[in-house]
């Protein structure tokens, strides 16, 4: 239960930042921020969600995380679907903050609650505003995942000189403020099918009645949670790849956790399994 409460906090965290930073950015049409401050506060969000979960369920706060450390890193496999449930859980609570805080900015941008201010809380193809195929998203999504759970491994492997424990959250903040200015127009980076989720369902119980669709009415909910549970993985095993040329080390921290202790140094980096 502790882990499950740590994973709904993380993310609830996560999201106030992220979902909030977008409604201040589209509610004030540019005038309040803009791409890059979109970026480093979806960063940001990640380094303090990270901080409040680390400890207690290793802050997963996404279940493609969980899908790929259980695949690659030794994480239970049942504990995946609960971690997942607890992480949408933590996204929509989140949403429906900022739903609840924004509405006035809200209802004087898009009375509506039209496609305008629809990618508030989800994404969409090409960010709602240029032509990018479901497939072309899909694959979007694949990627960008991959890139990130194989950085996350690469960073915590104490192996691989791994930051010590109190940096891991930041580092692992940069890696997504690294990838939303990288990857964000064909689909903007959600890599994390409850970041997307979540606050796509609270979107559509607060008057967003196409919230399951894209910009042209075609059904995309699915896109950023299938792209992210396969690119995950992919990620993960690529970076196990790499790691078989690790040297080996006698202890191992627990899998899915951030490195509890500074790495140790004998003939070379050590290791830490997890994010």
């Amino acid at each position: 239960m502790g882990e499950l409460v740590a994973e709904f906090a993380g993310t609830m965290i996560l999201i106030l930042f992220g979902v909030g930073v977008v409604a201040q950015v589209v509610t004030g049409n540019g005038a309040l921020g803009d791409h890059d401050s979109i970026a480093w506060a979806w960063g940001l969000g990640v380094t303090f969600g990270v901080y409040t979960a680390a400890r207690i369920s290793g802050a997963h706060l996404n279940p493609a995380v969980s899908v790929a450390l259980a695949a690659f890193a030794g994480f239970s496999w049942r504990k995946v679907l609960p971690f997942a449930l607890a992480q949408t859980a933590g996204a929509f609570v989140a949403a429906l903050l900022v739903r609840w805080v924004y509405a006035d900015a809200i209802g004087t941008v898009d009375p509506g609650h039209t496609i305008k201010t629809q990618g508030i809380f989800s994404t969409l193809p090409g960010n709602g505003a240029m032509d990018v195929s479901t497939g072309t998203a899909l694959l979007d999504q694949v990627v960008g995942t991959a890139i990130l759970l194989f950085l996350i491994l690469a960073v915590t492997d104490s192996r691989n000189d791994a930051p010590v424990a109190w940096m891991a959250p930041f580092i692992v903040g940069l890696i997504v403020v690294a990838i939303g200015m990288a990857w964000g127009t064909n689909a903007g980076y959600a890599i994390n099918p409850a970041r997307d989720f979540g606050p796509r369902l609270a979107s559509f119980f607060t008057g967003y009645g196409t919230a399951f669709e894209d910009q042209h009415g075609s059904l995309y909910f699915w896109v950023p949670i299938v792209g992210p549970l396969i690119g995950g993985p992919l990620g993960a095993g690529a970076y196990r790849l790499v790691g078989r040329f690790m040297p080996a080390e006698d202890e191992i921290d627990e899998v899915g956790e951030v490195p509890t202790a500074e790495p140790r140094v004998h003939h070379g980096p050590t290791a830490s399994t997890g994010a």
